[in-house]
């Protein structure tokens, strides 16, 4: 048994404090007390305290070194404390903590948190697996959640069920938040979820940096998984959807394409019915620029065959139309510019069932470079064109843009050559086309529409 006042004489004035809390440290760290504790400018009194415990004379000099495995023999032999030095410690200050033991804690408890990341919402996509590194590596949990590891599992598990309902149906930023967490503001704008679950949902858009930031950059972001801060704000331009008598947003689609004028559609239209398109297994064409759909009603007015412009990255609104397009089975034709943001916003139009390319394949850029059309490209990072893997290296290769606008008489002759309310689905050559009625339509010679390759989207 110890005897505590007799070790307190020995080892517990003030004199002796610098010794006690070295030990302390060491055993807190997990280290063994079989080396000597050293302290530089030693008074006399401390020197002579240690003397005193050792029961012998030390060697002078302005530093003090005091063997811990001799103290802990003293202790022991002299039964001050039969248990040595780090019973002593423990009896003159109270439990030590083994700091070892509960940074390992520590860390388990941060890697449960980030377990949470690992649920198949996350871990069956591809495309988020360098998120997830970069959450771990960058230590993003630990910053939003304020260094509390509770609240960082919280902020994990709510991201999953957030991206669990991604992609959504044309859903709002509230409602999303409603349905998923019971809270419409948990994804507004600076919280720390909101923050969390954007980083993911950038990295499944594969948004380049450059476009990703402010609030054109989050709500593209939100965009390209169907989701819109409002759902007014959110549009689509339409030309030629026939429409019907049936609903209101059909009706205005009806007048419109009997005006041959421009029809702008809300997410609020899109969602809230859906309108009655009246397509009747028609081909749908779509371009990126406003310019193309905006030519082809001065050209074509109430002849033009349906024509829907994303302008420039999906909005939640042609997102939720082309999705509800082509669940109907009516063939999509997409064209847009030939650059790596126009490669990107064609992926994800192609990625639906029933797209293939217009006019947007290796040999329409080429033959473009070929006319002297274009200009110089220089911006923006190289993706993939699954559809056509040729196209990617060959924009590569020659760095030119080709904006819509550029080949802008081919895409109108294209639509004019249909005729009015047709079905037909012109393809290169060698191709075949599906149409609404599920039959292949003739393969003309000069190239319009290349067909799809049965290609498989990085994004799914």
């Amino acid at each position: 048994m110890t005897d505590l006042p007799r070790l307190r004489r020995l080892l517990g004035g003030p004199e002796t404090a610098w010794l006690v809390e070295r030990t302390r440290d060491r055993l807190a760290a997990g280290h063994p007390l079989d080396t000597p504790a050293t302290l530089k400018a030693a008074t006399p009194e401390q020197r002579r305290a240690v003397e005193l415990l050792l029961g012998r004379w030390l060697r002078s000099g302005s530093s003090l070194t005091v063997p811990l495995a001799e103290v802990d023999r003293v202790l022991r032999e002299s039964l001050a404390c039969p248990d040595g030095l780090a019973a002593a410690v423990v009896a003159l200050t109270g439990p030590v903590i083994d700091r070892r033991a509960q940074d390992a804690a520590l860390a388990a408890v941060w890697q449960r948190a980030l377990a949470e990341l690992d649920h198949p919402a996350v871990a069956d996509r591809a495309e988020l697996a360098p998120w997830r590194a970069k959450v771990e590596a960058s230590g993003l949990l630990k910053r939003l959640s304020g260094g509390d590891p509770a609240a960082a599992w919280q902020l994990a598990a709510d991201a999953v069920r957030v991206l669990s309902a991604l992609p959504a149906d044309g859903l709002t930023l509230p409602v999303l938040a409603a349905r998923t967490l019971g809270d419409a503001h948990a994804l507004d704008e600076g919280h720390p979820l909101a923050t969390l679950v954007l980083s993911a949902v950038r990295a499944l858009a594969a948004l380049p940096a450059e476009t990703a930031a402010g609030a054109d950059g989050r709500r593209a972001a939100w965009a390209t998984v169907g989701v819109a801060r409002d759902d007014l704000s959110s549009r689509v331009l339409v030309l030629g959807l026939p429409g019907s008598t049936r609903g209101a947003t059909a009706r205005i689609l009806a007048a419109a394409r009997e005006g041959g004028e421009p029809c702008v559609l809300t997410l609020r239209q899109v969602v809230k019915g859906p309108p009655e398109l009246g397509l009747n297994g028609h081909t749908v064409h779509v371009c990126e620029n406003p310019a193309v759909l905006a030519a082809a009603a001065d050209e074509l007015g109430p002849d033009c065959p349906p024509l829907v412009c994303v302008e420039g990255n999906l909005s939640a609104a042609a997102r939720t139309l082309l999705t509800h397009i082509a669940g109907q089975g009516h063939p999509i034709a997409y064209h847009g510019d030939f650059d790596w943001g126009g490669i990107r916003i064609a992926t994800g139009i192609l990625r639906l069932p029933t797209a293939a390319p217009w006019r947007y394949d290796t040999s329409s850029y080429s033959a473009a470079v070929e006319r002297g059309l274009g200009t110089p490209l220089t911006t923006g990072t190289p993706a993939p064109t699954p559809w056509d893997p040729a196209l990617a290296p060959a924009l590569t290769r020659h760095a030119v843009r080709v904006e819509e606008e550029h080949i802008l008489d081919q895409l109108l002759a294209d639509l004019a050559e249909l005729p009015h309310g047709s079905s037909k689905f012109v393809m290169s050559p060698g191709s075949q086309a599906t149409t609404g009625r599920g039959t292949s339509e003739e393969v003309r010679q000069e190239p319009s529409c290349s067909g799809r390759t049965g290609w498989a989207d990085p994004m799914d």
